[in-house]
């Protein structure tokens, strides 16, 4: 589908401030998927889409990441074929069920996500000396929320930073690191089912995936060189945002 170089335009900016703000607190989805169908793309084609360009803004925030020593390549080896997989098997029961029938579900768990975020101290405890995080709840985290983004997908990176910050005792900024692991996987097995299929528009993906590839190493320099305040605020923007947007779309639908 073609659309007007103008119209790229737009979309490229909107990738950057996607790639930006998801490298960060996740939520980019929140910014290209309303763009994409405002430039006039069908919902499915949008969908897509947005995975054939996101995928290249999680890979950028990934790479700064690991070149901080923010990824944990131990943690890493089981995170990301459990998102890999888990998003396959999201995209494939689509087949079974409505996406819509997880909205009541995610606005729950979105306002449960804020409440946690806003009363837990800028600082996770300290770990006692010895403590050993669990490479299966590492592996249950991206399995779950990797089903999630493969089935529906508002949210995945915030309730992947939120699970690794409760269930894993990361930091913000470890947290953001190993949530763009899972995040990365499961793009890549988006983008493969969606690609198959001839539902991506690489036309309009390709040169948003620059902006998102710019976009996904300047949030991560941000992540990388700010606080755990940080990302905690821009999680909690990302939220509220999220909350609104699903909201609206149960008051609508």
């Amino acid at each position: 589908m073609a659309v007007s170089p103008s119209t790229l335009s737009l979309l490229v900016l909107a990738s950057f401030l996607a790639g930006t703000v998801d490298a960060i607190g996740g939520g980019g989805g929140l910014i290209t998927l309303p763009a994409l169908l405002a430039a006039g793309l069908p919902p499915v084609l949008a969908l897509g889409t947005n995975k054939g360009q996101s995928v290249f803004g999680s890979g950028a925030a990934l790479l700064r990441y690991a070149r901080a020593g923010l990824v944990d390549g131990r943690v890493a080896r089981i995170t990301f074929p459990a998102g890999f997989v888990g998003s396959l098997g999201g995209a494939s029961l689509v087949l079974l069920a409505p996406p819509a029938a997880l909205r009541p579900v995610v606005l729950g768990l979105l306002v449960v996500v804020a409440v946690v975020l806003a009363l837990r101290p800028a600082a996770p405890a300290p770990r006692p000396a010895g403590a050993h995080r669990s490479l299966f709840v590492a592996a249950a985290i991206a399995l779950v929320i990797g089903t999630y983004d493969g089935f529906f997908g508002p949210g995945t990176g915030t309730f992947l930073i939120f699970g690794f910050v409760l269930l894993f005792g990361a930091g913000m900024r470890e947290a953001s690191a190993d949530a763009k692991v899972v995040n990365f996987a499961s793009n890549l097995a988006a983008v493969a089912l969606f690609g198959s299929q001839g539902l991506v528009a690489w036309q309009v993906a390709l040169p948003m995936a620059a902006g998102q590839f710019a976009g996904g190493l300047a949030g991560a320099h941000l992540a990388v060189r700010g606080s755990d305040r940080l990302v905690r605020w821009v999680v909690l923007a990302v939220v509220v945002a999220l909350v609104a947007k699903v909201g609206t779309d149960l008051a609508g639908g």
